[in-house]
């Protein structure tokens, strides 16, 4: 699946981010939204493959969305009979980020065979993500000053040299107080958990940890592109009211309690994992658009093959005179 899908799915999030950043800085997220998701859809019903979107957005913004459930792909082309392939988006991550300009703003696709992803609701999470190099020493269920003793450790500092990333929302005023006590450093972001976390599993980001409360969507992604960097997850279902509690049951999770793992979360062993910046960021630079063409910096992995590339493209405008820029 990923030697074939690969090259079309760099494609749907470059020409998802492409459009997004058209909409930066205009101050209307659910605009922003809908330009990310109507290009991705029209994108991915171009791919040779049957595939069903598992993890979708949208529902607790209210905002356009790819549906979970909704089929995507060319099921039948010259009567080659495509792939089975489960899908997850995020059409734009960083809503509010492309709005308003900020730094941060991606688009995320994550695929599998079938069944390789966990079915998550549009709900929040519970999460602890670290990289390869502490892998296996934290515990969602032990307290903060423990897991950065662990981390530390593992990563040969004092407590005091750990960055953790941790949402600025209301929820986290504890969270915060017991990572300042415990003498680390906190770098606080409006949105984008989702890269956040995936910036822990790379070497050279300064940043060691993300702890805190988000979306199940963006940490069942998370999980993908962390099983193809090495890195861990540890997470947690919150369960909002009996409504919620009975949709999960519904979706085939009958523990809402439960400390769900990286191979729990994305068990495939055929992943890929793609993503494109929309504006600039610590993973991911933004899209450039200059007379010429466009310009477009994407991440793309590969579990079965391992490999990781990071692919920095040039989109041509259809002139006889253009000229390409380094």
């Amino acid at each position: 699946m990923e030697h074939d899908l690969s090259r079309e799915f760099l494609k749907v999030v470059e020409e998802s981010a492409i459009a997004a950043a058209r909409t930066m800085g205009i101050g209307d997220r659910r605009y922003s939204d809908h330009a990310a998701v109507e290009v991705m859809r029209r994108i991915m019903d171009t791919v040779p493959m049957d595939g069903t979107i598992v993890i979708g957005e949208g529902e607790r913004d209210e905002a356009p969305m790819l549906y979970i459930g909704e089929k995507v792909g060319c099921q039948n082309l010259d009567g080659i009979r495509c792939p089975h392939v489960d899908i997850a988006v995020d059409p734009l991550e960083g809503t509010n980020l492309c709005a308003t300009g900020a730094a941060g703003a991606i688009t995320v696709l994550a695929s599998s065979e079938k069944g390789g992803l966990l079915h998550a609701p549009d709900c929040y999470m519970e999460k602890l993500i670290v990289g390869p190099s502490s892998k296996g020493a934290i515990d969602l269920n032990a307290p903060v000053k423990d897991n950065l003793k662990a981390i530390a450790k593992r990563l040969d500092r004092d407590v005091e040299n750990l960055v953790i990333i941790v949402l600025d929302r209301p929820r986290h005023a504890r969270l915060i107080q017991e990572i300042r006590e415990a003498g680390a450093r906190i770098r606080l972001i409006g949105d984008g958990d989702l890269s956040a976390g995936i910036s822990v599993a790379l070497r050279g980001t300064g940043v060691h940890a993300v702890m805190g409360i988000g979306g199940a969507p963006e940490g069942v992604i998370t999980a993908a592109a962390l099983r193809c960097l090495n890195g861990e997850i540890q997470a947690r279902l919150i369960v909002k009211d009996q409504n919620q509690e009975e949709r999960m049951r519904r979706m085939g999770i009958s523990d809402p309690n439960r400390v769900y793992h990286t191979e729990e979360l994305a068990s495939a062993k055929n992943i890929v994992f793609a993503a494109t910046g929309v504006t600039d960021g610590s993973l991911l630079k933004g899209v450039r658009f200059f007379g010429d063409g466009v310009r477009t910096h994407s991440l793309i992995m590969n579990l079965s093959e391992r490999k990781v590339r990071f692919i920095d493209t040039v989109h041509l405008a259809n002139r006889a005179d253009i000229k390409v820029r380094m």
